[in-house]
């Protein structure tokens, strides 16, 4: 392993382990494996970045029902891909056939990272204070959450997603990850918080990172969701129900000084340039949802 850091003094190792869920189903019905793989990566490398983490190695579990190599190279491919982003070394991992657990072409993916920190920098609830800014940087779509849910609305309305060439780009595009954007803001010392915006969407994600008797403050209205959540949304779905199992176009969530705010921007592509979405305030609520989405 050749990125390991030689310069800590007091070194911290965090892990982070999960998978893709039933975004894999997708690309089964596509038939298009290349990017779950990066997928895989993100959801566990950006996990580790919430902690203030610098993510070094990176392993993967394959189980499936029989050994198919147009598939798994696909799949391998992709997690390559997403290490080569991370800044991660692929240092193994392991491919399980088992036909007499996983149907005809089945498959899942599990990963697992690991990252480390100098513990003085690891991130602690009570860098967050009362007037501190809430900044949202955004998804590439959907990213690995709230598939169930999407496959649902597919089958009930009787899509073809093949024959769909909105929903064929937007549901099997990868995962953004922010390792080198976010890391660079960790070395200027540019953040006192962070989330990934997964399971739970928006509020169930950055609760858990707001420190007793403060509030992050949202405001829905300021939130640029993309075309892909529209369209989930116009299938009947609440806005709680959003809010809940989407990202709704917000991929990771920053707390900053306002001071800070035009040093963060510049670290970012035109894409994915963060923006202001909220503010700390001092309450016991921990989380205050303010006007409506705009859909």
């Amino acid at each position: 392993i050749s990125n390991i850091p030689q310069n800590y003094k007091k070194p911290k190792i965090v892990a982070s382990t999960d998978g893709v869920g039933t975004k894999i189903e997708i690309a089964n019905k596509l038939k298009k494996f290349d990017t779950i793989g990066e997928d895989l990566v993100a959801m566990c490398v950006n996990d580790i970045l919430v902690q203030g983490a610098k993510p070094i190695i990176f392993l993967d579990y394959i189980s499936i029902d029989k050994i198919n190599l147009f598939k798994l190279k696909k799949i391998i491919k992709g997690i390559q891909k997403g290490c080569k982003i991370s800044g991660c070394s692929l240092v193994g991992g392991e491919t399980a056939e088992m036909p007499g657990t996983y149907s005809r072409n089945k498959f899942d993916i599990a990963g697992f990272s690991l990252g480390i920190v100098e513990s003085k920098k690891l991130f602690k609830k009570d860098n967050i204070k009362e007037k501190d800014i809430i900044m949202a940087i955004p998804s590439n779509g959907i990213h690995s959450n709230g598939y169930s849910m999407i496959r649902n609305i597919i089958n009930k309305n009787k899509i073809n997603i093949s024959r769909n060439n909105f929903l064929k780009k937007e549901l099997l595009k990868p995962t953004k990850i922010y390792v080198k954007e976010i890391l660079k803001l960790l070395d200027k010392d540019l953040i006192h918080g962070c989330a990934h915006i997964t399971g739970g969407g928006l509020p169930g994600n950055l609760v858990r990172i707001i420190p007793q008797n403060l509030c992050a403050n949202i405001y829905l209205d300021k939130i640029k969701i993309k075309p892909i959540f529209k369209w989930i949304k116009s299938k009947g779905v609440s806005d709680f129900e959003m809010l809940k199992t989407f990202n709704c176009g917000v991929g990771f969530c920053l707390i900053v000084k306002k001071k800070n705010i035009s040093k963060i921007k510049k670290f970012f592509d035109k894409k994915f340039k963060p923006y202001e979405i909220g503010f700390i305030s001092k309450s016991s609520k921990r989380i205050k949802l303010i006007n409506r989405m705009q859909w």
